[in-house]
Order: C-alpha cells, then sequence, then structure tokens
C-alpha cells in the first residue's frame, strides 16, 4: 500500500543541455521548463517505485505546474513529490511536488501517476507499429 504523505527526491546540476535554448522551449540559456518537469516527475516516480510489486512500474499522466524562478547553468536544482492521494483501487497516485535551486523555491504543481505492469504497457505501446 502506498502510504499518503510518502516523499521522493531527484536532484542535478544545471548543464547547458538542460537549458530552455537546449531543448526549444525557450531562447535563453537557463534550466528549461521540460527539464524542471522531468525532475518533478523522476522525484515522483522515485517515490512510488519501493511500494511496487516486480514488473510494476509508474507512468505520468497529468502534470499542471508552474516555473516560477529561472535558474542558472551550473546551480543545483531538486524537487521533492509528495503523495497526496491514491485512487480507490491503488492504481493513479496524485503528488504535490516542488522544486528548488540554491537561492530558493523555483517551481510547485501536482503531478498524477497510473501504476503499470511494465511488460503489458510496453506490449500495447509497440503494437502501435503493427496496426
Amino acid at each position: 500500500m502506498i502510504p499518503i504523505g510518502a516523499k521522493g527526491q531527484a536532484h542535478l546540476d544545471v548543464t547547458m543541455e538542460q537549458t530552455a535554448a537546449a531543448v526549444g522551449s525557450g531562447a535563453l540559456p537557463v534550466f528549461g521548463t521540460p527539464f524542471l518537469c522531468g525532475l518533478m516527475e523522476n522525484a515522483a516516480m522515485t517515490c512510488l517505485q519501493p511500494y511496487l510489486e516486480e514488473g510494476r512500474g509508474s507512468v505520468g499522466t497529468h502534470l499542471d505546474v508552474s516555473h516560477d524562478a529561472p535558474t542558472p547553468v551550473g546551480m543545483r536544482v531538486w524537487a521533492e513529490a509528495e503523495v497526496t492521494a491514491v485512487s480507490e483501487n491503488g492504481r493513479m497516485v496524485d503528488f504535490s511536488v516542488r522544486a528548488w535551486d540554491e537561492a530558493g523555491p523555483i517551481g510547485a504543481g501536482k503531478h498524477t501517476r497510473a501504476i503499470i505492469q511494465n511488460q503489458r504497457f510496453l506490449e500495447k505501446c509497440n503494437a502501435k507499429l503493427n496496426p
């Protein structure tokens, strides 16, 4: 059972490859929003994995975040995800997500993940190649 209040974290040091300019989401060499979202999702995935049976994983289904402050290349960023709700059947998990850099808060929001059977999920995905 996944407990309400469980937390996970993820962190990284911002490189040029993780800037808005590099990914095309902006023109400036600052930490890109797509990478902020990925960091938040990673924190949530990290939080869930210890509670899942062998062969199970999770995939993101919804992300609603604000990116509130810029972060320069070279600065450390980290995100925290906290479980706020688990569906009755245990398949959907909601999180509060927040992120910081060394100067303070940089973003926050909500994220939902679905618990999946890894092999079945991949089979369904790959079936799209042979309709």
